[in-house]
């Protein structure tokens, strides 16, 4: 396994983390209930990672969630992700969703026809759901079928994390809720404005 290393930082919506190796960020921890479970919750997904302080090209990328969180349009795409160690079919779906411009939305069957085969809305959903990389990798542009979110929403309904992040409106933590995923849907950035991300 190649050397990784992480930092934590402070954003509007809370402390988050990323992990970083020799090929370029290959995680992004979203916020737990505070900085030292955070922390405990990147030691736990990334073991052989050890806290150091970020390089430039990965301080440009904290630089870029930290704005995009607190209310700016920001486009990540030029932040290097490390996608060696995911599954081919995530890497397809992955491409597809870096590609989404702020501010613009595609639904999970729009990405199961673009790869060919509109059946595989719920695989896509699943994808999503393993995103390592959140906020970078704009998995909260992708929305269900009738312009539902996947697991994740503000109080009354509207989910301000997606408003946050592509409307030029900074997230605010204390309104946002995490809410089960439906059967089969997954999710990824919604969790960027919950209090606990995916494993």
């Amino acid at each position: 396994m190649m050397e990784q290393s992480f930092a934590l930082f402070e954003t509007a919506i809370g402390t988050c983390g990323v992990i970083w190796g020799p090929r370029g960020i290959v995680g992004v921890q979203l916020p737990e209930a505070d900085t030292t479970a955070t922390r405990v919750r990147v030691r736990r997904r990334y073991p052989a990672a050890s806290e150091a302080p970020p390089p430039a090209d990965v301080r440009h990328a904290i630089d870029g969630i930290v704005a995009l969180l607190g209310g700016e349009k920001r486009d990540l795409t030029d932040v290097e992700i490390d996608d060696s160690g995911l599954p081919d079919f995530n890497k397809r779906v992955y491409t597809i969703v870096r590609k989404i411009p702020p501010g613009a939305t595609i639904t999970y069957g729009e990405i199961a026809e673009r790869l060919g085969d509109k059946t595989l809305s719920r695989e896509v959903g699943q994808a999503m759901g393993e995103n390592p990389t959140p906020v970078i990798m704009p998995c909260h542009r992708v929305i269900a079928a009738g312009g539902k979110t996947g697991g994740f929403s503000a109080s009354g309904g509207v989910d301000q994390a997606a408003s946050a992040h592509d409307r030029g409106r900074p997230a605010r933590r204390s309104n946002v809720v995490r809410k089960p995923p439906s059967r089969g849907a997954k999710t990824g950035l919604l969790a960027a404005a919950s209090t606990r991300s995916p494993p």
